[in-house]
């Protein structure tokens, strides 16, 4: 199993970012999929959940803001972030499974 996240990047608050993880190995529309993010110093954090059935959860501090989705064809997985805030600032990784991560692509939000 491969996970390949990517779209990170410096932006300003009240930006926006739209991350992708691209995936193989895995019987992607079978899969649970989900974001999570850690920022330095911090603890690992859900950000959002796609199950295989298609519902969609978030964290409380994203509602709103954050949108996750994802291409069965493509086999990736989507996080569109807006209105991004200082604190959204860092490492987002994807997730499969529960099982598999990948290396994760940082955002930094900052003016």
């Amino acid at each position: 199993v491969q996970l390949v996240e990517s779209g990170g990047g410096s932006v300003q608050p009240g930006g926006s970012l739209r991350l992708s993880c691209a995936t193989s190995g895995l019987v992607f529309s079978l899969t649970n999929m989900a974001w999570y993010r850690q920022a330095p110093g911090k603890e690992r954090e859900l950000v959002a959940l796609s199950s295989r059935g298609g519902r969609t959860n978030y964290a409380d501090f994203v509602k709103g803001r954050f949108i996750i989705s994802r291409d069965a064809a493509k086999k990736t997985l989507y996080l569109q972030m807006n209105n991004l805030k200082p604190e959204d600032t860092a490492v987002y990784h994807c997730d499969a499974a529960g099982r598999f991560w990948g290396r994760g692509t940082l955002v930094t939000v900052s003016s």
